[in-house]
């Protein structure tokens, strides 16, 4: 069987997801475009020698529409013969835009191919997709005749079921900042994040280096005075079990981000004379209650155990979305999984979740924490809207 290996990854800084952000300015294809460079110019690749990209986006409308990944490509001035592709699996986007890659090598369709991801969120705002529509139509309307409901009532409804209370919640959302302010403080971010020229509020040209979602001073004392997002008296008579714990200290960012991860054979590489740095070991993809919206990482992370043949312990690194933090808590208690191996450079809490460039970020941060500690194997694992997850183990090379 052909191995699908990871050559490169790297992703931007992450900007807060408003008007003023550090990214904000800059049209997502150009965040976009600037990662693909980066990871091309990196290895000294020519891009003419790419099957295909494949890039995740979530709001594919306005600025991110009429697949963004082509329009990215052709703005880095890859050749035009370079395809490229758009999915949306939802948070998950960019992960599964991965899995196609690394199945795509696997199944001898591809050499060489980009997965990647976009979102931003300040110029495309969450849910400019629907432009007010429904989207669900009337068979969904029978089947969830109460009405579904969206992520934040769905990670009141986790904590509620978990029993988590908010100060759990707060004390690991604080620990999720002062790993990734550690990280960045050791520098073990320079390797991954590539700078992008921006202009500053003063309208200076300026490099942007450092995550500006992450708040090295961020304590559980702090969030605990914020008060909760989702509140309101029709969910409260819903969902009387619901204590109303989510706040926007415990919760991802509205995030800009872009990301890349440079995917081959490994006769390809070979051929190239590069370096892998870890190869693909088993994909799983899993669906769950879409109420609960959130827990699909369980199952999805059952189905990938079973398929890989490995445990829990033996896994060296776990990276589970925290979209909120009872998801990564769930998961944690689910599997008896140590809390070190968790998020151990910090999660989206802090890093930012830029919704299409979540998965390939993830896996960014994944490979070059297993590379700095020597680990072996590493689990990827996201929720994602309608209730799924993704899971992806890697080997490190």
């Amino acid at each position: 069987m052909t191995n699908a290996v990871i050559v490169d990854a790297v992703r931007l800084a992450s900007g807060r997801g408003r008007p003023g952000g550090a990214l904000s300015g800059t049209h997502p294809v150009e965040l976009l475009a600037h990662v693909l460079r980066a990871i091309i110019d990196r290895n000294g690749l020519d891009p003419v020698l790419v099957d295909d990209v494949i890039g995740g986006c979530v709001s594919q409308a306005g600025e991110q529409a009429v697949n963004i990944s082509r329009t990215a490509l052709l703005s880095a001035g890859f050749p035009e013969s370079v395809p490229a592709t758009t999915v949306d699996r939802q948070c998950g986007s960019s992960q599964q835009a991965a899995h196609f890659a690394a199945q795509g090598v696997i199944a001898g369709a591809y050499d060489i191919v980009i997965a990647c991801g976009v979102e931003s969120m300040s110029r495309v705002p969450l849910g400019s997709a629907t432009l007010g529509q429904d989207v669900s139509g009337p068979g969904i309307a029978g089947r969830y005749p109460e009405g579904l409901v969206n992520q934040g009532i769905s990670a009141e409804l986790i904590a509620a079921k978990w029993k988590f209370d908010r100060e759990s919640l707060d004390v690991f959302s604080a620990e999720s900042h002062r790993r990734a302010a550690a990280a960045a403080a050791s520098g073990f971010f320079n390797g991954e994040v590539v700078p992008i020229t921006v202009r500053d509020r003063d309208g200076n040209l300026v490099a942007h280096t450092v995550d500006e979602t992450v708040r090295a001073t961020t304590t559980t004392e702090g969030l605990a005075g914020l008060k909760p997002s989702f509140h309101t008296e029709q969910y409260a008579q819903r969902f009387p079990e619901v204590q109303w714990h989510i706040t926007p200290g415990n919760s991802s960012p509205l995030t800009d981000g872009a990301s890349a991860v440079l995917i081959m054979s490994e006769h390809a590489a070979s051929k190239l004379g590069v370096t892998p740095r870890a190869r693909f070991r088993s994909f799983a993809i899993a669906g769950d209650d879409p109420l609960f919206m959130l827990t699909a990482p369980v199952p999805a992370t059952k189905k990938i155990l079973t398929r890989s043949g490995l445990g829990i312990d033996d896994i060296d690194a776990y990276e589970v979305n925290e979209a909120f933090a009872p998801i990564p808590l769930m998961w944690a208690h689910e599997f008896g999984a140590d809390p070190a191996k968790l998020n151990p450079r910090g999660g989206a809490i802090a890093l930012g979740h830029a919704l299409g460039s979540s998965g390939t970020r993830l896996l960014t941060t994944l490979v070059g924490h297993l590379e700095s500690t020597s680990g072996r194997y590493g689990l990827q694992v996201m929720c994602e809207g309608g209730g799924m997850a993704n899971a992806t183990i890697i080997e490190r090379l």
